[in-house]
């Protein structure tokens, strides 16, 4: 099977790495830069930018599509160019094309859910999404599950986290507000697109990826701090939080609070290589400790 992968970036290069070994892998970058480091990766690079389907005739043919751009921290406009609107033109680009693949793959991310105040959200929540991005990404997750010759899954992921993505300083300098984390190592989370597509399960529907246990920000923040042999940060309520100054987006982001249930994942038959953060975090820590950093 030949798999494109559609801003091969922080997971889609992991997802490279991890299908190279029995499927044809093809990252797609904008930059030659972001090409280089596909190649890096061990698998074939293509710049080509998806927002372009002139560009895209560059890509050779697939039998599966996985989109996993991200438009690194930009705001809801900018981002709806390439979720919703590049991703519109990716998808019609290759659903045209004389033999076009027959499966495709969308990473989502569980900010669509909004806030259920605690409560355990699965599959079958209705989202409802409070922030301009957030509404922009429950449309593309319908671009994406309204692809017509391609069978759609949107994979919504939990908060990534990994090499280069730990952030110890914000969890052990605090201040940590109240609520909830619902996190997923990048290896799983490539690792359950991987099996999506290796097993050929959840066509036309979503499916959760997070891990087995969303925990307190405050209890992570102090089971973090033991486990690097330093104080305990300090703590703040959300209602402290947002006594200062906040903007509209972060006020909402902050008094959104869920946890997500992973056990349509589970049910599927993926196995996690990081069950819990105590587990995706040992390396982080163990390098912490050496003092060599995560």
């Amino acid at each position: 099977m030949t798999v494109v992968v559609l801003g091969c970036g922080y997971v889609g290069i992991e997802l490279g790495r991890q299908l190279s070994d029995t499927h044809e892998v093809i990252g797609v970058r904008r930059s030659q830069s972001g090409t280089e480091s596909i190649e890096e990766a061990g698998f074939a690079g293509v710049q080509a930018d998806i927002t372009d389907a002139e560009s895209l005739e560059a890509v050779p043919d697939a039998d599966a599509v996985v989109f996993a751009a991200s438009s690194g921290g930009r705001d809801a406009e900018a981002a709806r160019a390439i979720y919703v609107d590049g991703q519109r033109t990716a998808i019609e680009h290759f659903q045209s094309r004389a033999d076009p693949p027959d499966r495709y793959i969308y990473t989502s991310s569980t900010g669509v859910y909004g806030d259920h105040d605690g409560d355990w959200v699965d599959e079958t929540t209705p989202i409802d999404p409070t922030t301009a991005k957030t509404e922009m990404l429950a449309e593309a997750e319908r671009v994406a599950l309204d692809a017509e010759a391609m069978d759609g899954t949107v994979a919504r992921f939990a908060g990534l986290y990994g090499p280069g993505r730990y952030r110890l300083e914000r969890y052990l300098d605090g201040p940590v507000t109240e609520g909830y984390l619902n996190m997923i190592h990048r290896a799983d989370a490539a690792g359950a697109v991987a099996f999506l597509l290796r097993n050929d399960c959840a066509r036309g529907d979503v499916v959760l990826v997070v891990d087995d246990e969303p925990v307190s920000k405050w209890e992570f923040a102090d089971w973090l701090a033991d486990a690097c042999g330093v104080d305990r940060p300090p703590k703040q309520t959300k209602a402290e939080r947002l006594s200062g100054d906040v903007s509209d987006t972060a006020r909402r982001r902050i008094l959104t609070s869920k946890r997500c249930d992973n056990e349509r994942l589970r049910s599927l038959g993926y196995e996690l290589s990081y069950p819990t953060f105590r587990e995706g975090y040992r390396s982080a820590i163990e390098s912490f400790r050496a003092g060599t950093g995560p």
